[in-house]
C-alpha cells in the first residue's frame, strides 16, 4: 500500500472508530485500547522498552523496513534512514528521562491498527533538564502474525510554566 493511501485508510479507520466511555481512577492513565489492538499496543510498548534500555537493534526489529517517522518536523522514511539519524539520539533520551502515559487509544481494523498516546517526559536532554507534554500516533501493520510499526508520529511541547 502507497503511503498516502496508507494515511488515509488510517484516518479513516480512526474517524469510523466507536467511541467508548472510559473509567478513570484518580492519577490512573485513561487507556482504551480495543482488543482487536492489544497486541499492536505491546508492539509499541516493547518499542519504548527497547529504546530506554538502549537496545536500538530490538527497535528496529520491531519496525517494517520502510518505516516512516515525522519527528522535529522532520522525516525519515525507512527502517535504515531512522537508524542512521534519530535512532541513536532517540534511545539516548528515552534513556535518561521518565515517561508517563496520560492518554492512550487504540483499535485495529484488519491488519492495520493504530495506538495514540498522550503523556509527558522529563529528562536530560543534553545539558539541560526538560519537561515536555508528548503525542504519539503509531500506525502497526501485521504480517505473518505479527505486528509491525508502519509509522511514527512524534511532536512535543514545553510543559506550561505554572
Amino acid at each position: 500500500m502507497s503511503r498516502p493511501l496508507l494515511a488515509a485508510a488510517a484516518l479513516l479507520l480512526l474517524a469510523a472508530s466507536p467511541v467508548r466511555a472510559v473509567d478513570q481512577a484518580a492519577g490512573d492513565p485513561v487507556v482504551d485500547v480495543a482488543p482487536e489492538a492489544q497486541a499492536a499496543a505491546t508492539v509499541v510498548d516493547a518499542f519504548h522498552a527497547a529504546l530506554e534500555a538502549g537496545d536500538t537493534d530490538a527497535a528496529l526489529m520491531l519496525m517494517t523496513e520502510d518505516v516512516l517517522v515525522f519527528e522535529e518536523g522532520g522525516a525519515e522514511r525507512s527502517r535504515a534512514e531512522y537508524a542512521a539519524f534519530h535512532l541513536g539520539a532517540d534511545a539516548a533520551y528515552a534513556g535518561a528521562s521518565v515517561s508517563t502515559v496520560t492518554r492512550r487509544f487504540g483499535s485495529a481494523n484488519g491488519d492495520t491498527a493504530w495506538i495514540l498516546t498522550e503523556g509527558s517526559t522529563t529528562g536530560q536532554a543534553g545539558n539541560s533538564a526538560t519537561s515536555r507534554l508528548t503525542m504519539e500516533t503509531m500506525v502497526l501493520m501485521r504480517g505473518s502474525g505479527s505486528w509491525r510499526i508502519q509509522h511514527i508520529h512524534w511532536s512535543s511541547r514545553a510543559v506550561p510554566a505554572v
